[in-house]
Parts: structure tokens; C-alpha cells; sequence
């Protein structure tokens, strides 16, 4: 075993929050910082156009291969669990969608007693975070590090789902980012200048400049090291060797909600007779790995008769090859775009207080695959929306599969083991499909492909769902902070019962947010590092 010293502080994951928290935490000079990453560095072009996502997270060669336990009630089928594994971490393999929650979500916290976390107080790290294409005003950002834009996607499908929505009901929101969440709005992504613009290109591309700052990739992080209930370093493999590093300030764990808890568990922080199980000394009996959840969607897809989007003639292999190259050399063209131009957040009830169902749209069907005249034919186009469950009650578990780090963890979801999630995302369904029937989309619209247009009651819905959803890869909820028994980490996402320790990624969150993740764990590892440094927090915003 080989021992380093030298460091204030030990950060683990390179993902969203460790980016940040490494760009952030090294604006001091005199601040020593080292950065452990399991994965490699982002080198694949693919990664960096927004249009190679598909190939990224299909090959799952910067992903963890994680996939679930079998879920009991979704026809015990295993399903995957992606996490990104490289700089970056999920940020550089995610469908790049810049969704912030409601401003109920964040008040919902701060009613739990999750003080400093209510809307009017996040909001400036959410600002402090990005610059916005549209420019600053009093939601968004104009000066961060973190480039957002519209969608630029060209294709009429989505003004015609607009209209849909609209006549059945739902409202039209100018920027669900901003003052209104609740609607059908255009998309928002983590794109810049045509390239994929990830935690690890926004923050921690300009603090590798600086000198008080090591990253060191490939390095497994095995357990931290407590002395009493005070932590003092981590260790971790690289290769075959083991390594001791310390940290004089903290160590901050920001490996998201599958690997913190497992790390957590194997350094004897976690529930007493798992630990035990496992050979495992437990030094504090904690709630680590409780309360997992996700959301969770199922997709509908029709043909599309006259075969009319743009997406379908750049899939022409020559087409496609030249496109990539365009996209990774200058930034331009059709690859600097993804076939999804609307994101929706809906109440399925009207008295709820946040929306419940989201809608993702796709611009492509289920199998679109690349095609040459003489080689392959061209694909029959599709479209989808795809309902998904935005604050499931149903909770799941990370456990230990074995007391050896290199093991993965079991990931326990018990999707619709609580009594409302079925018929809520039956609901969404429904909707969807309300939405998708109606005779604005009939210029797109051909045959219903999924389901089909013979699965129309209740039980024949609940089948399909049970038989294909998966979750939308937004795991949360297994360290959260909170004031409860059950709460792994205080507000300020210390640890209990140790020092110097902190949780800074999406296992923190108490609950769910009506969003994807990312936008919200960038927020999180803002606000993270003023507590760390011991700043006084960004005043309150004042938004309407």
C-alpha cells in the first residue's frame, strides 16, 4: 500500500457535483484539491456531439453496467441502470435535457425540514450555474459556466403536439425554467456551440489550469477512512495497487446514488445488520441505501406515413458519416441536434400542487437505424411520447452484493409496490395517447405501432406497462438529507455521526423533482461548495 498526503480536500466521482465542486472549491489557490474518478477521461468524439448519444449509452462503454435486481412487479424483469463512468459522469452520456423541477419540489424539501433548500434560496445557484442562450433575467443565468440553448430541432411534428395539447387542455409554458414549469414547452439542452456541453467540459475543463488541483482517473475508491467517527481519506485501487490518500479538511463522496451508499456501506457507515452480514464492523448504524427511487415511463409510438422528418435522411449512412464529422470539427450541423424538440409536465389531477406526469417526446421510431440505397433499406419512420412518473411512492434499496468494492451493488427498485403509482402512470398513458389522438397530429400521425390501438382497457394497459417501462435513468433518494431518523445527511449534506464526511450528488435529494436530475445535482454541488468553504449563501432571489 502506497500513502499520499497533501490534500485539504478528497473528492470522489468526477460526475456532476464533482466537477463542480472541484471548479469551485480550487478558485482558492491555497485550497488543495484531489479528484478520484473510476472512469476514464472523456476522449470519445462521440461523446461530444449531441447527436452520438444513442451510441454512447447503447455500447455502454462509459457506463458502470449496472442493471436492476428482478422487479417483481414488472414481470421480474431486469431492466438497466446506467450511470456514466468517465469525466463527466452521467452529464457526458445523458440525453443532455436541461430541466430544472418545480419550484414545489424545492419548497417541499425545506417543509421537511431540509432548511436553506426552499425555491427563492436555490434559485441563484441555479442562475450562478449556466449561461442561457436566451439571456439573464430573474430565473436565468448569463455568466456561468454551464452553456444551455433551445432545442434547434426543425421539424413541424412539434408545433403540431402544441396544438394538440392546447386543445386538450393543457397550457403552453415560454420557458419551464423559468417563471412557469407546468406545460408543454420547447426543449431545453446542455449544448454549447454545437458540442455536448457536460460537467466535465463546463467546470472541470478550466480548473485543470489550475496547480492546486489533481485529478487521478481509473481509480476504484474502496471505502473511507474513519478514525473514531471522524474521516480522515479514502482508499482506492488503481490497477492492483492499493492507495491511501488523506484528506486534512474533508472527504466528499459524490458518486452518485448507487456507488456513494455502496462505499458508505463498506467503510461501516450504513444499516447495523447488513453490515454485519457482509463481515462488515458497523461504526454508525445509519439508513444508507434506503429510500431508492426513480422515475419510471413506458413509450407509445406511431408510424409516420409519408416518412417526413429530417432525422430519417441524415440516418443515409454517407449522410450520417460526413454530418458526425461536421459536428466534432465545427460545431454545425445536423448532428448538433437531437430528434426531440418539446418536453411536458403535466398535472394529471388539477389539485395536485407539482405535475406528476412528464411527457418526452422522440422524433424517431423505436429501431432507427442507419440505411444506404443498395445496402439497407431506409427505415419506416415513427414518432413517440413516452409518459413517465415524475414522484413515484414506491421505494427500493441499494444493498451490498459482497464486502469486495469491485462487486456491483444489487439495486432493488420496488416499483408499484406503493398502491397510486400504477394508476397514476396508467393515467399519464392515457393522456399521452388522448394527446397523440388528436386531429392536429393526424398530418404525422399513422398506425399506433406500441402498444396498439387494441390495448384499451385498464388490465391491457397495466400489462403493457408492467411488460416494457424502465426507468429514465434518474436514481435518487439513498443518503438523503433531512431532519428524520431515517435521514442519512443534514441540510448542510454532512453525514451524521461523522465528521468531516459529506454526501454531494442526487442520493442527497429527500424525494424526487419534477425533472430530469442533472440540472438539479449541478444546483446541489453549487450550493454544496459555499457550505464547504464556509461562505455565506447567495441572498434569496426575489422572482415573482
Amino acid at each position: 500500500m502506497s500513502k499520499t498526503t497533501g490534500y485539504d480536500y478528497v473528492i470522489v466521482g468526477a460526475g456532476s457535483a464533482g466537477c463542480v465542486l472541484a471548479n469551485r472549491l480550487t478558485e482558492d489557490p491555497a485550497c488543495r484539491v484531489l479528484l478520484l474518478e473510476a472512469g476514464g477521461r472523456d476522449i470519445n468524439p462521440l461523446i461530444h456531439i449531441p447527436l452520438g448519444i444513442g451510441k454512447t449509452l447503447n455500447s455502454r462503454r462509459q457506463d458502470w453496467g449496472y442493471d436492476t435486481e428482478p422487479l417483481p412487479n414488472l414481470e421480474n424483469r431486469q431492466i438497466d441502470a446506467k450511470r456514466g463512468k468517465v469525466l463527466g459522469g452521467s452529464s457526458s452520456v445523458n440525453a443532455m435535457a436541461y430541466t430544472r423541477g418545480n419550484r414545489g419540489d424545492y419548497d417541499r424539501w425545506a417543509q421537511k425540514g431540509v432548511l436553506g433548500w426552499s425555491y427563492h434560496e436555490i434559485l441563484p445557484y441555479f442562475r450562478r450555474c449556466e449561461t442561457w442562450e436566451g439571456g439573464a433575467d430573474p430565473y436565468r443565468g448569463g455568466e456561468g459556466p454551464l452553456g444551455t440553448q433551445w432545442a434547434t430541432t426543425d421539424d413541424p411534428l412539434y408545433d403540431s403536439w402544441i396544438a394538440a395539447a392546447k386543445a386538450n387542455g393543457f397550457p403552453y409554458t415560454e420557458d419551464y425554467n423559468g417563471a412557469q414549469q407546468e406545460g408543454f414547452g420547447r426543449s431545453q439542452y446542455t449544448i454549447k456551440n454545437g458540442r455536448r456541453c457536460s460537467a466535465a467540459v463546463a467546470f472541470l475543463r478550466p480548473a485543470l489550469k489550475r496547480p492546486n488541483l489533481t485529478v487521478i482517473t481509473h481509480a476504484l475508491t474502496t471505502r473511507v477512512i474513519l478514525q473514531g467517527t471522524r474521516a480522515t481519506g479514502v482508499e482506492y485501487l488503481k490497477g492492483n495497487e492499493v492507495v491511501r490518500i488523506d484528506a486534512d479538511r474533508e472527504v466528499i463522496l459524490s458518486g452518485g446514488t448507487f456507488n456513494t451508499p455502496q462505499i458508505l456501506k463498506l467503510s461501516g457507515i450504513g444499516p447495523a445488520d447488513e453490515l454485519r452480514s457482509f463481515g462488515i464492523a458497523p461504526i454508525i448504524d445509519s439508513a444508507v441505501g434506503k429510500n431508492l427511487q426513480d422515475h419510471l415511463a413506458a413509450i407509445i409510438f406511431w408510424t409516420r406515413p409519408q416518412n417526413t422528418s429530417v432525422f430519417r435522411d441524415n440516418m443515409r449512412f454517407d449522410r450520417m458519416a460526413f454530418n458526425m464529422l461536421r459536428a466534432y470539427f465545427t460545431g454545425t450541423g445536423p448532428a448538433t441536434s437531437l430528434p426531440g424538440g418539446l418536453h411536458a409536465f403535466i398535472k394529471s389531477r388539477p389539485e395536485l400542487a407539482v405535475p406528476d406526469i412528464e411527457f418526452m417526446f422522440r422524433g424517431l421510431p423505436a429501431h432507427a437505424e442507419m440505411w444506404f440505397p443498395g445496402w439497407k433499406k431506409p427505415y419506416v419512420d415513427g414518432y413517440g411520447i413516452r409518459p413517465t412518473l415524475l414522484h413515484p411512492e414506491s421505494r427500493g434499496e441499494l444493498l451490498l452484493r459482497s464486502a469486495d468494492p469491485k462487486d456491483s451493488p444489487r439495486i432493488v427498485y420496488n416499483f408499484f409496490s406503493a398502491p397510486g403509482d400504477l394508476p397514476a402512470l396508467r393515467n399519464g398513458f392515457k393522456i399521452a395517447r388522448e394527446v397523440g389522438s388528436h386531429d392536429a397530429m393526424k398530418p404525422f400521425r399513422g398506425e399506433e405501432l406500441k402498444p396498439g390501438a387494441k390495448v384499451r382497457t385498464d388490465a391491457e394497459i397495466d400489462h403493457f406497462l408492467k411488460s416494457t417501462a424502465i426507468t429514465a435513468h434518474h436514481p435518487a433518494g439513498t443518503c438523503a438529507m433531512g431532519i428524520g431518523p431515517d435521514a442519512v445527511l443534514d441540510p448542510e449534506m454532512k453525514v451524521r455521526g461523522v465528521e468531516s464526511l459529506r454526501v454531494v450528488d442526487a442520493s442527497a435529494m429527500p424525494d424526487m423533482v419534477s425533472a430530469h436530475i442533472n440540472a438539479c445535482v449541478l444546483m446541489m454541488a453549487e450550493k454544496a461548495s459555499d457550505m464547504i468553504r464556509g461562505k455565506t449563501p447567495l441572498p434569496a432571489s426575489t422572482a415573482p
